[in-house]
């Protein structure tokens, strides 16, 4: 018999609107003992059967919605939430010449926990919750039965996983170990993946749009990359004929990725027209501010500043600090290209932020173009959680 949690009165309102998870307050009883990551049914207090779910015992989010229809969850239930999912991106994918895109994305996908990149014949696959880890053999199998030729590769060793009781983990799930470098198009630029050693799965496909829109503000401009990790918005920088780019990041391994980026391209480089800064970013901005260094444009996309909301005050000051800096060494009319990657901080908060930066640097701005994930990354009605990707595009004065 399969297990069953039973929620608590009034409970089920959110899964009538078919979100997806289930909080542990919202709970009133469990039938049997069901296993870490195992299928429930889902009841509602006076019987009524809702959903099937994945059992989290150890999180807050105590259970995640596969299904609202009375069906198994297995290799065939995958296949038929993949097949769903590449059908969405077939037009995208042909429209933008894209040889790397995001398959699965998660609870917008149908598939909560599961993130799935696909990077030429490699699938790499983050794998954060418990039901997502219980039934990773019944996905690797329908992975393979959509796409015969495929190598995947896990790259599940994000802390996140311990909330949910497991224990991170990375490594070949079938075929070969990804080499080091497997170079992806989109937009007619290629880009080098390190699926092994690079952040998340490898790289940041959810900025594509931003990288192409970017372009419109950089002919003929000096423009400073800030947090360039592999050099995804110098790239369109240099495409978009931009006078000089300044790639600034910490790690020197992604500086030299980026380099070699710029070569696959066979973009100019020479005479200093693409720089390749190992600096912390905090600092070489005071500096540049202080040397009275002025730029045409400021790309700023930094890491996830806010992973709960205890630091989402803390998250509010480091953006704030960081865009004050970079408005202070614009030119006058210069172009602020800003992001935020934090889900916790919405669109209206990171509005609100880049106000009281503007306040602070003395500068006048204005908002003149919104951004967001791109396509490959939907937001399901049913679950808003699923846009986390906001930026701006601020003329500074």
């Amino acid at each position: 018999m399969t297990p069953a949690i039973y929620l608590a009165k009034g409970r089920e309102k959110s899964l009538l609107r078919r979100h997806p998870w289930i909080f542990s307050r919202g709970i009133h009883k469990v039938d049997g003992e069901p296993q870490l990551g195992e299928t429930v049914d889902v009841f509602s207090h006076d019987g009524r059967w809702l959903a099937k779910a994945a059992y989290s015992p150890k999180s807050q989010i105590r259970a995640r919605v596969w299904s609202f229809d009375k069906e198994a969850i297995d290799t065939a239930f995958f296949i038929r939430r993949i097949e769903q999912a590449q059908r969405l991106r077939d037009e995208l994918i042909e429209r933008d010449g894209l040889t790397g895109y995001r398959l699965i994305a998660a609870e917008s996908d149908g598939l909560p926990g599961i993130t799935i990149d696909k990077y030429q014949d490699y699938l790499v696959c983050q794998l954060l919750s418990a039901g997502a880890e219980f039934n990773k053999p019944a996905l690797v199998e329908a992975l393979l039965h959509c796409f015969p030729n495929a190598n995947i590769y896990e790259r599940s060793d994000v802390a996140v996983r311990k909330k949910e009781g497991l224990e991170e983990t990375v490594g070949v799930l079938h075929g070969e170990e990804p080499p080091a470098s497997v170079v992806i198009e989109e937009n007619g630029v290629k880009i080098s993946v390190d699926i092994v050693g690079g952040h998340k799965t490898g790289f940041y496909l959810d900025q594509r749009d931003s990288r192409a829109q970017s372009m419109k503000y950089v002919e003929g401009k000096e423009v400073l990359n800030c947090f360039s990790y592999t050099g995804g918005f110098g790239l369109y920088a240099l495409k978009g004929g931009a006078k000089r780019v300044i790639n600034a990041d910490v790690s020197q391994h992604a500086l030299d990725t980026a380099k070699y980026n710029a070569e696959l391209n066979e973009f100019d480089i020479s005479k200093k027209r693409a720089v390749f800064l190992n600096a912390d970013v905090f600092k070489l901005l005071r500096e540049y501010r202080d040397q009275g260094t002025k730029f045409d444009v400021v790309v700023m996309d930094p890491p996830k500043f806010a992973e709960s909301k205890a630091q989402l005050n803390g998250a509010c000051r480091g953006y704030k600090d960081i865009n004050m800096l970079a408005m202070q060494i614009l030119k006058p009319g210069g172009t602020l290209l800003t992001y935020s990657c934090s889900g916790l901080m919405d669109q209206v908060l990171f509005q609100k932020v880049i106000a009281d930066a503007a306040v602070d640097s003395g500068r006048s701005v204005k908002f003149v173009e919104r951004f967001e994930q791109a396509a490959d990354h939907p937001i399901d009605t049913a679950y808003p959680e699923g846009f986390y990707l906001k930026g701006f595009a601020c003329k500074v004065f």
